[in-house]
């Protein structure tokens, strides 16, 4: 059976695993390598976490291992479970558990995790990305209502939106994309003193959507346009995608 992976940060307890009875030898970064080194072997990781044990348990490290595949995951678990491994005694591991009333919810991958995850399923040469269209949609207008209610080096912001297209080329496949992003001018102005956006087209767009069909993507990234609150792993960043998902064929 096929599995959906999609690029969105991992969250169900199916694609963690629990390891525990690490040595207290090494230090925690040279068993999260250890541990990276071992597990990478099954599928593309998201993370590796290695915790000391709390002081009831005695001495040692627990790890908590993040694939972005379930079935990468059980396949792991299953391989190495008692088993040795790097270390002198067996090690422990377990899928995750979650409460079924527990839920969380999707967030979406930065630029470069979504890039790191698509490299890995479908090879560097084996998909391409390339912007459809680049626009300006800070409100200069706007801005010159507001100068005498808000401080001078705060009533301004850069706000750009951007549609893309990814293309898979030995599936036939085109993905669209849209996003947009948004800076207060002052935090751009301490950086440098100067502000500016190139974008260099990388081939000759000769299927480009039409102004309509391109006013209509920007009309629903400002609608669905969400304030961000994640961390910077988990924050989508960039023009990056909403939630996307493909399909992994599966193993003979």
């Amino acid at each position: 059976m096929a599995e959906l992976v999609p690029f969105a940060v991992p969250t169900g307890s199916d694609k963690t695993l629990l390891v525990w009875e690490l040595s207290s030898g090494p230090t925690a970064e040279a068993l999260q390598h250890s541990l990276f080194t071992v597990f990478s072997q099954f599928g593309l990781l998201y993370s590796v976490r290695v915790f000391p044990n709390a002081a009831v348990a005695g001495p040692g490290f627990y790890a908590v291992i993040k694939f972005y595949s379930a079935r990468d995951a059980h396949r792991a678990q299953k391989a190495c479970n008692q088993k040795q491994l790097f270390q002198k005694s067996p090690v422990k591991i377990r899928l995750g558990t979650q409460h079924k009333a527990v839920q969380h919810n999707a967030l979406a991958l930065n630029s470069s995790r979504c890039q790191e995850l698509a490299n890995y399923y479908f090879g560097f040469n084996g998909w391409s990305k390339r912007i459809i269209k680049l626009q300006d949609l800070s409100d200069p207008e706007e801005e010159t209502e507001n100068e005498d209610m808000v401080a001078p080096l705060q009533r301004q912001s850069l706000k750009f939106f951007c549609a893309l297209e990814v293309v898979l080329p030995s599936y036939e496949c085109r993905s669209p994309g849209v996003g947009m992003a948004e800076e207060p001018l002052d935090n751009l102005e301490e950086e440098s003193g100067k502000i500016a956006v190139a974008y260099r087209s990388c081939e000759e767009v000769t299927d480009a959507r039409t102004e309509e069909e391109l006013q209509d993507l920007i009309q629903v990234s400002c609608f669905s346009r969400k304030p961000c609150g994640q961390g910077e792993e988990e924050c989508l960043s960039d023009f990056s995608f909403e939630e996307q998902e493909f399909t992994v064929p599966e193993l003979d």
